[in-house]
């Protein structure tokens, strides 16, 4: 995997988690005004983040690396933050998308090369 790539899948991961941040910001901040303001701010980082991920990365690759990664840490988050369960189902899920992930990185499908 070339250097540019490498970073390609940092943003992405970035991507997604500053969704789950803006997610779980939502859910803890008990005043109204800095909940939409910190929402506001790391779905702004994430779309950042994703658009940078776009730069190296195929729309699919970085789609389902900053899904996998929003999943993963949302349902962490739920874990440790919420008492939420997590099931067997969840964890053969998780393995599942990280599966996915890993083998959608190691494919040649839409490579891309760097043009700036």
């Amino acid at each position: 995997m070339e250097r540019v790539s490498r970073g390609g899948y940092i943003w992405a991961a970035g991507a997604g988690l500053n969704a789950a941040l803006a997610a779980v910001s939502a859910k803890l901040i008990p005043s109204q005004v800095i909940r939409y303001g910190l929402v506001v701010l790391f779905n702004v980082i994430m779309w950042g983040c994703y658009v940078n991920s776009l730069k190296s990365l195929s729309s699919l690759q970085a789609t389902v690396t900053n899904f996998a990664t929003n999943f993963l840490t949302s349902g962490l988050a739920g874990f440790f933050l919420f008492d939420e369960l997590l099931t067997l189902k969840w964890f053969a899920g998780a393995f599942l998308i990280v599966i996915g992930v890993v083998v959608l990185s190691k494919s040649s499908v839409e490579s891309k090369s760097r043009t700036d």
